[in-house]
C-alpha cells in the first residue's frame, strides 16, 4: 500500500500509546510474543521458503538453513535466558552512599523501535533483530526490503496475522517509505546494510538523538589469510561453500584472500575441484545456486570479468536470464587495485598472493583500511592466529573454518567502524534493546552530614578525614 508521513506518524502515535499502557514490560508477556513469532514462523515456512526462492532462487533447504531456521534458534535462546536477563540487578551502594545501601539496575526498554532490514538474508535479519526488540520489552515499526518483494509481502501478512499494528507492524515500500520513518522520532533504531546509507541513517537520527545500532558488511570487505601451514583442501571445502551461499550475497561472506604464493596454485587446484564438487562444471546451470538479487549486480560482475578475463582461474559466466552468476576466482590480485578496495557482495572472489614469511605486510594492509565485518585464517600455526586474532580490529571471525562463528550462543555478533555498532544476538541483543536505570534507594534515618556545608574549619577537617576512610 502507499504511505504518507500522516500515516507513519499514527502508527508511531499508537505503537507510543500502547507502550506507555505498560503492557511489554511483563517478562511473561514478551515470552508469551516470542512464542507466538515462533508458532508463525513455522506455520509460514512454507510460504517463506517460495518467497525466498521467488526473491533469490534459494533453495528450500538453504532458504531454512541460513534464514528461517536461525530465528527459531535465536528465540529458543531468549525464551530460555529472558526472566534472567531482565531481572533487576541488585548492588551495594558503597560506604560513601550510607545509610542509602541499596542501589538497584532495572534493565529498561527504549520504547518504539525501528528495525529496518535488507534483500539478502530477509527473514533472519527482520525477525531475528525483531525478537531482539520484543524480548527487550519494546513495540516495532518493520521496514523491509523492496528488493525481496516476495519475502517483504510474506513477511507483512505473517506480522499482521500474528501481532496488533499497535504493538508490531511491517512496512514495505522503497527508499521513501524509509526516509518517512527516519523523519520520525524512534526510541532506538537497528539498520542492516551498507556504511554509506548508514551514514544517512545517523544523521537522521541525530536530529533527535535516536541511539542506533547498525549491522553494516564493511567498507573495503572481509579478508581471509591462508598461511603456508594451512590444511589447503580443508580450506577449499568451506571456502566454495561459504563464496557459493547465497551467490555471495552476505555480509560476512570472504571478500577477497590473500594466499601464501608458495601454496597459491595447490590452493586454487582445490578450490576448483570444490566448486565443481559442490555444484557442477557450470555453477550457473545449477538449480540449487542463488541467483543475484537485481540485473545491475549481474552487470556489475560481468563488467569486473571482463576487465580481469585475463586472469580468471574458475567461473566467469552468468546465466543473463535466470540472474546467476557463477562463483569466479581471480588470480593474481595486487592488494592494491580496486577491486579488493570495496566490499563486492557477489560471488567474485579475488586472490591475493603474498610471501608467507610476509603476511605482517598483509595484516598492515587490513589494518590501514576500514573495519572488516568478520576475518578469517587459516593456518596450523595457533598460537600466530591467536595474536592475529586479538590484536586486530573486526567484528568476528573464525580460525580454519568460515561464518558459523554467527551461530554460536551466548555471543555476541556485529562489526566496529564501518562494519557497525553495538550487537546483538541471545543477551546481547536484549543488552541493545534496552538501556540500564540505576536507582539508589536513600533512608530517611542515620544520614550523615558530610555532603552538607559547612566544608571548612574543624568540622571540614572532620569530614575531609572520614571520606578520604570512606575511599580506602
Amino acid at each position: 500500500m502507499p504511505y504518507t508521513q500522516e500515516n507513519i506518524q499514527e502508527i508511531i502515535r499508537k505503537q507510543r500509546a500502547f507502550f506507555r499502557t505498560g503492557a511489554t514490560l511483563d517478562v511473561n508477556w514478551r515470552i508469551a510474543q516470542l512464542r507466538k513469532l515462533k508458532a508463525a514462523l513455522r506455520e509460514n515456512k512454507e510460504a517463506l521458503q517460495k518467497a525466498l526462492y521467488e526473491d533469490l532462487r534459494k533453495s528450500p533447504m538453504e532458504a531454512y538453513l541460513c534464514d528461517i531456521g536461525p530465528v527459531v534458534v535465536e528465540i529458543n535462546e531468549i525464551i530460555h535466558g529472558l526472566k534472567k536477563w531482565a531481572k533487576p540487578e541488585r548492588h551495594f551502594s558503597g560506604l560513601m552512599c550510607f545509610p542509602s545501601t541499596i542501589t538497584t539496575v532495572y534493565k529498561m526498554p527504549y520504547g518504539v523501535t525501528l528495525i529496518i532490514s535488507p534483500f539478502n538474508f530477509p527473514v533472519v535479519l527482520t525477525l531475528g533483530v525483531l525478537a531482539a526488540s520484543i524480548c527487550g520489552g519494546n513495540t516495532a515499526v518493520l521496514k523491509a526490503s523492496s528488493k525481496s518483494a516476495a519475502s517483504t509481502k510474506a513477511l507483512q501478512e505473517l506480522i499482521a496475522k500474528t501481532f496488533p499494528e499497535e504493538y508490531i507492524t511491517l512496512l514495505d515500500g522503497g527508499h521513501d517509505v524509509a526516509d518517512m520513518c527516519l523523519k520520525e522520532r524512534f526510541d532506538k533504531i537497528f539498520y542492516t546494510g551498507s556504511p554509506a546509507v548508514a551514514k544517512h541513517v545517523m544523521a537522521e537520527a541525530s536530529a533527535n538523538l535516536t541511539p542506533v545500532a547498525l549491522e553494516l558488511g564493511g567498507e573495503t570487505g572481509n579478508w581471509c589469510i591462508i598461511r603456508q601451514d594451512a590444511d589447503l583442501k580443508d580450506a577449499a571445502r568451506k571456502i566454495a561453500f561459504f563464496k557459493s551461499c547465497n551467490a555471495g550475497q552476505i555480509c560476512i561472506n570472504i571478500n577477497q584472500i590473500a594466499v601464501a604464493e608458495e601454496v597459491a596454485e595447490e590452493f586454487l587446484l582445490e578450490l576448483k575441484r570444490e566448486f565443481i564438487r559442490q555444484l557442477g562444471e557450470k555453477p550457473e546451470e545449477n538449480p540449487d545456486y542463488p541467483k543475484l538479487i537485481t540485473m545491475s549486480v549481474y552487470e556489475k560482475c560481468e563488467r569486473l570479468c571482463e576487465e580481469y578475463k585475463d586472469r580468471i582461474r574458475f567461473g566467469g559466466r552468468g546465466d543473463r536470464k535466470e540472474c546467476r552468476f557463477s562463483p569466479t576466482v581471480i588470480y593474481p590480485v595486487k592488494e592494491e587495485e580496486e577491486i579488493v578496495r570495496h566490499e563486492l557482495f557477489c560471488p567474485l572472489l579475488p586472490v591475493v598472493p603474498y610471501k608467507d614469511a610476509e603476511v605482517d605486510h598483509v595484516l598492515d594492509v587490513i589494518a590501514d583500511r576500514e573495519h572488516p565485518l568478520s576475518m578469517y585464517l587459516f593456518t596450523s600455526d595457533k598460537k600466530w592466529a591467536k595474536n592475529v586474532m586479538s590484536t586486530l580490529q573486526y567484528g568476528g571471525g573464525c580460525v580454519n573454518e568460515v561464518c558459523i562463528h554467527m551461530m554460536v550462543k551466548g555471543v555476541p555478533f556485529n562489526g566496529t567502524g564501518h562494519s557497525g555498532m553495538g550487537a546483538y544476538h541471545g543477551e546481547w541483543g536484549f543488552r541493545e534493546f534496552t538501556h540500564p536505570s540505576t536507582v539508589l534507594w536513600g533512608k530517611t534515618r542515620f544520614n550523615l552530614p558530610l555532603r552538607e556545608h559547612p566544608y571548612s574549619g574543624k568540622v571540614g577537617e572532620w569530614k575531609r578525614k572520614l571520606l578520604d576512610l570512606f575511599e580506602k
